[in-house]
């Protein structure tokens, strides 16, 4: 009888060390919050590309239209007037901020309408041809952007991870294919998704409200390889489908561990926004904001890696012991 020696298995990372690795990895490269930095300081003091002048005669149709079919001119007026404010606050140049991967920002999401300099320059965009430029072009910078942000941090965290071999184009051009590949995803699930939603909430509010909590209930199961799917293009230089999988594998094995360590980033993010966002836009001390907010998702993103990273080689080895243990003869 051939007695299989037990060796003992390292717990899995944690996710408050991991957290704390990365907030400690980025004190110690404090220049990796440049990225974020430039970007904030470009939403919130430089230009703002403005849509107005151009959709402001598609209101006017609206609201002449919508004024001969019935509805009372009072709403017509509050929708025009909601429509005309969210187009004078809108700045084209926040698409910068793309998604998965990008450059974090946190005057993306309030858009400023004033700096300490008083009003800002505005850039009136006067074509729907110019329009669609710009949103390519922005959205293609932020791409490239994103993968030097994501890249710039991993490099911080990745040394002696075994990467695969460099023939895939690299991590930028992997980057943009999993971006465009996400993007196609979103409209093509997203579009029917959203109409279904709009026929169930006419046809019965409680039909749409139900879609509404199925929907959210399944987000919360996907996020979580979402947001690992692009970690593994930068940490071991692999190709788009490869870095799917292993978020997809991460997810399945490490679900309650990795939903926690997805669950706690978001948190805090999304809590620590509120404190950035407190000072008026008008004010220098939005400095401090972006700042903070620089630093603290700089640092989120790299106990990403870092948990990534750990976890992968854990899950690797757990592996390995079992394909031993399955091909090990039996007693």
């Amino acid at each position: 009888m051939n007695a299989s020696k037990t060796e003992t298995l390292a717990p899995p990372p944690g996710v408050v060390g991991s957290l704390r690795a990365g907030f400690d990895t980025i004190a110690s490269h404090i220049t990796a919050i440049l990225l974020p930095l430039f970007l904030d300081l470009l939403l919130w003091l430089g230009p703002r590309l403005s849509l107005e002048r151009l959709f402001q005669p598609v209101l006017s149709d609206f609201q002449r239209l919508a004024g001969g079919s019935g509805v009372s001119a009072a709403d017509v007026n509050n929708w025009v007037e909601v429509y005309q404010t969210g187009l004078h606050e809108l700045n084209l140049l926040t698409i910068l901020r793309t998604f998965p991967i990008g450059i974090s920002s946190l005057m993306a999401g309030t858009q400023p309408a004033e700096t300490p300099f008083g009003a800002p320059m505005i850039m009136q965009v006067d074509s729907f041809i110019d329009m669609f430029g710009w949103a390519a072009l922005l959205i293609l910078l932020g791409w490239v952007g994103g993968a030097l942000y994501f890249g710039w941090v991993a490099s911080l965290v990745a040394n002696g991870v075994p990467a695969e071999p460099a023939h895939n184009g690299g991590p930028l051009l992997q980057s943009v294919l999993l971006s465009i590949l996400w993007m196609v995803i979103f409209i093509a699930l997203g579009t029917p998704i959203l109409l279904m939603v709009y026929v169930l909430f006419s046809i019965n509010p409680a039909l749409g409200q139900g879609m509404m909590l199925f929907l959210g209930v399944l987000s919360m199961w996907l996020v979580v390889p979402f947001f690992f799917s692009p970690l593994g293009i930068f940490v071991r230089q692999q190709n788009v489908l490869h870095s799917i999988m292993n978020g997809l594998q991460l997810a399945r094995f490490t679900l309650p561990s990795s939903s926690l360590f997805v669950l706690s980033v978001l948190l805090i993010s999304i809590g620590l926004n509120f404190v950035w966002s407190i000072p008026p836009a008008g004010s220098w001390m939005s400095l401090v904001g972006i700042l903070g907010h620089a630093f603290i998702t700089t640092a989120l993103l790299a106990a990403s890696f870092i948990y990534y990273r750990d976890m992968t080689a854990w899950l690797q080895t757990v592996m390995e012991r079992i394909k031993a243990s399955a091909a090990a003869p039996q007693a």
